[in-house]
């Protein structure tokens, strides 16, 4: 583990999604960015980024990889995690809308509902503030989820500000777990991923 260097490994969970682009995010914020398909390479990481994709099939996936206990477990015990729009799926406690086959994280004390924005023609960017950042976050949002509820530990950190889903949460933080429905990593902003980058290696 390298926690206490300015380095930070970080997992990104290589099983489906735009997996490419949150290595090449988290190696521009200073991290040493790995895959994670195995057990033994999530034991290896400091946290673990989960990509936008499908996210009822990356819980297939993480089933078929025999993962998905191993995450949970490195969760419970505290490992910082990041997931952006399937990836804030998996993160929650409960989702609406899903196969009742599909297998969640609980990551997050929250509500998701899946593709609640609509569908791939229903895409769209908007300028959002984020709690923690200077200036507004360009979203981008494709199929994306919302989430419906938060608990009592959990930190809003964005809405849409207007139209018509304005006020509807779409990034959240529980302790150093942090989740977005949008895709910071398709932008070039690489402020959501140093924010989670400086999180990690402030655990240190």
């Amino acid at each position: 583990m390298n926690a206490t260097s300015s380095r930070p490994v970080v997992g990104v969970l290589a099983l489906q999604g735009d997996v490419r682009e949150h290595v090449a995010a988290l190696a521009e914020c200073g991290a040493e960015a790995v895959l994670v398909r195995r057990a033994e390479e999530l034991a290896a990481v400091d946290a673990l980024v989960l990509p936008g994709g499908e996210s009822t099939a990356i819980s297939k996936l993480l089933q078929v990889f025999e993962l998905l206990e191993p995450v949970r477990q490195r969760l419970r015990e505290g490992m910082p995690a990041y997931g952006s729009c399937a990836g804030m799926i998996l993160l929650a406690s409960e989702v609406l809308d899903t196969r009742a086959d599909a297998e969640h994280l609980s990551g997050i004390d929250m509500t998701v509902r899946r593709n609640a924005f609509g569908r791939q023609v229903d895409s769209f960017e908007t300028d959002l503030d984020f709690a923690g950042l200077d200036g507004p976050v360009r979203a981008v949002f494709i199929r994306a989820p919302w989430v419906e509820r938060v608990g009592p530990g959990v930190e809003v950190l964005a809405r849409v500000p207007d139209g018509p889903f304005a006020g509807r949460i779409v990034a959240a933080r529980q302790g150093d777990v942090v989740a977005t429905s949008f895709h910071p990593e398709v932008t070039g902003d690489l402020r959501v991923h140093r924010l989670f980058v400086d999180l990690v290696r402030a655990r240190g």
